[in-house]
């Protein structure tokens, strides 16, 4: 027992009622906080032009099902994004640079109209198919495919991110 504690009890010979005022003014601390945070994260999302409304959607039909093997096939990687460049030929395209660890990508993605500055997603890890036939695409080839989630869905995409940094070249599945 703290000394505080104790010398409300040896003072006061009230220790229910002190134990009782921990935990309120506790509660209320935690309460006040999660409050708070609350208002923080709505303050920033309308900062950032984000609502709730633009968290709902009706989910597309789940596809056909395929087999296993399909799935297996697709060669699924971490990489890092090093460098993004403009596609002069494109007004969607954007070339993504892209570190797989032993060795490097360029990937191009139609993110130069979904995002209000592409730059930022330089250093940031992402999921990307790395084993897809090259495609030619303004005049340019793509060694594979980003991850990207939501654009399909009508609402802002993001990236498919690792929950924590991991090497380049790391393998999902």
């Amino acid at each position: 027992m703290g000394a505080c504690a104790a010398f409300c009890i040896g003072a006061y010979g009230v220790p229910t009622r002190y134990r009782e005022v921990v935990l309120t003014l506790s509660k209320t601390i935690r309460d006040y906080k999660a409050e708070y945070m609350v208002e923080v994260i709505v303050a920033e999302s309308k900062i950032h032009g984000c609502s709730s409304e633009g968290l709902k959607m009706n989910p597309a039909p789940v596809r056909p099902v395929v087999p296993f093997s399909t799935l297996d096939s697709l060669d699924i990687r971490v990489g890092t994004v090093t460098a993004i460049e403009e596609v002069p030929q494109s007004s969607k395209l954007m070339r993504l640079v892209v570190s797989f660890g032993d060795h490097t990508r360029s990937i191009l993605a139609g993110i130069k109209k979904e995002r209000p500055n592409p730059q930022e997603l330089v250093g940031r890890q992402a999921l990307f198919v790395v084993n897809l036939e090259p495609r030619r695409m303004a005049g340019e080839v793509s060694e594979g495919m980003l991850f990207d989630i939501g654009y399909a869905d009508g609402i802002t995409p993001v990236l498919a991110v690792p929950e924590s940094t991991v090497p380049d070249g790391t393998r999902a599945g």
